[in-house]
């Protein structure tokens, strides 16, 4: 009849040992699991940002402008375009027609000049203090300013969460150790209180 008991306090121990190892492994999984689709998440969306990014859909609804015979200088300081701090403008779009010389109606050669993202600068060892530039640019539109806002506003999030990863990890890390000293003083304390009855 001991001897019975004694077996079936066994069979008993080791079934409550399997189902902690099955509590165990389920937890671990979760945490795998729950890793696994957050960095899987996170490289979706950048491949998806990265193709929105590169595809340029918007391009075609970029306007493009002539300004005819702006008042400006092409002397020993450099001259900045007057639409150049306009929003939306695409900056290295800037392209010069022509720079007339206001007092004889001369036009500069491209040799006298260079010029920078709307910036003017005379290259040549002549002045001239008042002359008519010409010059076409282009502009953004309303919703590719829009959609470049909001492709950066996600990668900047996507970046955000990919430095927390490491954290992340950290936290789960600490969970499953918890979690399984959890399970193994749970059941240290089932099999002291079966050893307990066995001896009264």
């Amino acid at each position: 009849m001991e001897l019975h008991k004694i077996q079936k306090r066994k069979l008993d121990l080791l079934e409550l040992y399997r189902q902690k190892k099955a509590q165990t492994g389920g937890l671990v999984t979760g945490l795998i699991f729950g890793i696994t689709s957050l960095i899987i998440g996170v490289i979706i969306a950048y491949v998806i940002i990265s193709t929105l990014t590169e595809a340029d859909l918007l391009t075609n609804s970029r306007d493009t402008f002539s300004i005819l015979l702006e008042s400006g200088n092409l002397n020993s300081t450099n001259y900045t375009l007057a639409e150049y701090s306009t929003s939306n403008v695409i900056h290295s779009s800037f392209a010069i027609s022509s720079i007339i010389n206001d007092s004889g109606g001369l036009t500069i050669a491209v040799a006298n000049y260079s010029l920078t993202n709307g910036v003017v600068e005379n290259i040549s060892g002549e002045f001239w203090n008042k002359v008519n530039i010409s010059y076409t640019f282009t502009k953004y539109s309303n919703e590719e300013v829009s959609s470049d806002a909001l492709v950066s506003n996600l990668t900047t999030g996507i970046n955000n969460v990919s430095s927390k990863i490491p954290t992340i990890l950290l936290v789960a890390a600490i969970v499953l150790i918890l979690g399984v000293l959890g399970l193994l003083v749970g059941m240290w304390q089932k099999m002291r209180m079966g050893g307990g009855g066995t001896s009264i």
